[in-house]
């Protein structure tokens, strides 16, 4: 990977990380059309970028964040995030697979479009508007929806955790702003396992020119998502998610026709 591919790659996930379109996914789709091979440092490139973006989360909400007097919100969190680190760790090699495989990841982009095309339907009478409301009951059940992204890549974490919200009464920007909430302590665990994983196996990865490469991904998609969260939540508060899963569904259709049909041109 060089400094152009990474950060075209920081574009595709600061814009796609808050959108329920997964950027995991947007990222192994155009990692495969650019020729980057799938090696050690690309794989903790796709992780340690996503965690820059979600700390501009932190950096919106930082006055959330910061107030050490409200425990209550650090504890949903830390409730919230046991499912996905139990299931991320047993299903790890499953995951790996999964992601060398795009063409999996265009069937689930697919399916995850219909579910989209209804979630506003299904849930049409949200009653907890604010954090505070939510209780570590529910905080727990958003917790497992989000394991159902860790299992599927593709899927959109983002999406599931939101639907999770909405499944347990949040309004739309309420299940949102949770999500990305949620994001924070799952990317960083994520983040941290990700680089102990790669310095014990293979310390010559972190070479200076791949740090340097990491540094400016780092940057790229934190300014990216930082100036998309908003537009996110506004456009998700007023339009909810059919759009979404148009987009999801002509994707996936059209990787599955390039994967099928064009066979020198796989992704």
């Amino acid at each position: 990977m060089d400094y152009f591919q990474a950060v075209i790659l920081a574009i595709i996930e600061g814009i796609t990380e808050f959108l329920p379109i997964s950027s995991t996914g947007h990222m192994v789709i155009v990692s495969s059309f650019m020729g980057i091979a799938k090696d050690d440092f690309t794989k903790l490139f796709e992780i340690v970028i996503q965690l820059a973006a979600i700390l501009s989360v932190v950096v919106i909400y930082w006055k959330k964040f910061f107030d050490f007097k409200r425990i209550g919100f650090y504890v949903k969190l830390i409730i919230a995030v046991i499912p996905a680190l139990f299931i991320g760790g047993l299903f790890k090699k499953h995951i790996e697979a999964m992601l060398e495989t795009p063409v999996v990841i265009a069937v689930v982009l697919l399916a995850g479009g219909f579910i989209l095309l209804f979630v506003d339907k299904w849930f049409t009478n949200p009653v907890i508007e604010t954090e505070e409301a939510i209780s570590n009951k529910k905080a727990l059940t958003i917790g497992f929806y989000q394991t159902l992204a860790v299992i599927f890549p593709g899927l959109s974490r983002s999406a599931a955790t939101i639907i999770g919200g909405m499944q347990q009464g949040l309004t739309r920007k309420t299940a949102a702003e949770f999500s990305f909430f949620l994001a924070v302590p799952t990317m960083l665990a994520a983040t941290v396992k990700s680089i102990y994983d790669v310095y014990k196996d293979s310390p010559e990865v972190l070479n200076t020119n791949n740090l340097g490469i990491l540094a400016v991904g780092n940057v790229v998609a934190f300014i990216v998502a930082y100036a998309s969260i908003k537009f996110f939540i506004n456009f998700l508060t007023k339009n909810g998610f059919k759009m979404f899963g148009y987009y999801r569904i002509v994707l996936g259709i059209t990787l599955l026709l390039i994967y099928f049909f064009f066979p020198s041109n796989q992704v």
